[in-house]
């Protein structure tokens, strides 16, 4: 099991790393929580990871957090909830703000998540809530670029439309460029950055499926 990767970033777009570690360049799945937090290519970064092999495939991910790795964890044993859909899930709402909406039994807030309707949202809350007492009192380290409250300081990157990368982030999460687009103008105000975009976004589409 790789359970932590701490190397130099090569790479980084919305969803995707590739850090190298000890000459091997790692490609690393990674929710849109995480990548805003990453620093500038060229530097060391550390990420908490996860390893799933399947029999056709194997894939890395990647977390700013270990409690955001390891609430990763507990919601792929959900029934019904794979690797590609809990990195979803984590694209819009970080580890604390999912558990409070288990806490608050807020379903409206997860079934405006990619890919997450009603009834998977109604099982997330049934099923999470007895697993994330697992992770009451977990510490979390401290992140570059993170500030003592855990909002995600935001450096805009030089020559990077914020609307244009927001699109791609949601159409990479499985909406239709049309709805992607939608989505942005709806909340798009001058000089927003393109976390919040997304994050506006993730929380005013209708689900996908």
């Amino acid at each position: 099991m790789i359970g932590r990767i701490r190397g130099l970033l090569l790479e980084k777009t919305p969803g995707h790393a590739l850090v190298e570690c000890a000459g091997l360049g790692y490609e690393i799945d990674i929710p849109y929580t995480t990548f805003f937090h990453l620093p500038e290519t060229g530097q060391e970064v550390t990420l908490h990871t996860h390893f799933a092999v399947r029999e056709d495939a194997q894939s890395l991910f990647g977390f700013a957090s270990r409690l955001d790795r390891d609430l990763f964890r507990l919601l792929i044993k959900v029934n019904g909830v794979g690797p590609k859909l809990a990195v979803g899930i984590l694209s819009g709402l970080d580890a604390q703000q999912f558990i409070r909406c288990v806490e608050a039994r807020d379903i409206n807030s997860l079934v405006k998540l990619p890919g997450v309707g009603k009834k998977t949202a109604e099982r997330l809350l049934i099923e999470m809530a007895d697993r994330i007492g697992q992770l009451e009192g977990q510490f979390i380290p401290s992140v570059p670029g993170v500030t003592a409250s855990g909002t995600p300081q935001v450096v805009p990157v030089a020559g990077h439309d914020p609307r244009e990368e927001a699109e791609s982030a949601l159409i990479s999460l499985g909406y239709k460029p049309q709805e992607a687009a939608r989505a942005i103008a709806k909340v798009a105000e001058p000089d927003m950055t393109s976390e919040a975009l997304i994050r506006l976004a993730l929380r005013n589409m209708i689900p996908v499926g």
